[in-house]
């Protein structure tokens, strides 16, 4: 009784580890590749706005952060920089600058989703044509599978 108490326990709790390896490799593993530093150069060469992803986010914990210089332009978003891997990025502009999970969550429906964020060492998203990057201040990395804050970063 108490060996077949021990083993579930064990095994369970294998289990729970592996389930949460999975999660936080998967997007490793299948992240495609990064656009090479003269296309991320070269994207935010015109550039109306720029801002940096800090660390030191309330939101932000060890394994939910963004570090680096973002590029805004009418068209284009690019990211310099590192995202700590995570599923299910999409990338937003918010009207206000805000910088954890309750903030962004009042601001939501107010903000525009421009797109995915599939790489974690760079990245460039188009901008839709419906969206006017001067109606908003901040652009902001969000986790939608798990509605977890990764970065923001307010650009005016």
């Amino acid at each position: 009784m108490l060996r077949g108490l021990i083993l579930l326990v064990t095994h369970g709790g294998m289990l729970v580890v592996g389930f949460v390896l999975g999660i936080y490799l998967l997007p490793i593993l299948t992240e495609p590749e990064a656009p090479d530093e003269a296309a991320l150069m070269a994207s935010s060469q015109s550039a109306l706005y720029s801002a940096d992803f800090l660390r030191e986010l309330k939101g932000s914990d060890f394994l939910h952060w963004g570090e680096g210089t973002v590029s805004i332009n009418a068209d284009k978003i690019t990211h310099m920089g590192t995202l700590a891997p995570g599923p299910d990025y999409k990338l937003y502009l918010v009207p206000e600058f805000v910088e954890d999970e309750e903030q962004f969550l009042k601001l939501k429906d107010s903000s525009a989703q421009i797109g995915d964020v599939k790489t974690f060492n760079g990245f460039i998203v188009d901008v839709p044509n419906d969206v006017n990057v001067d109606d908003y201040t901040t652009v902001l990395v969000w986790c939608e599978a798990f509605g977890e804050f990764i970065t923001a970063a307010k650009y005016r």
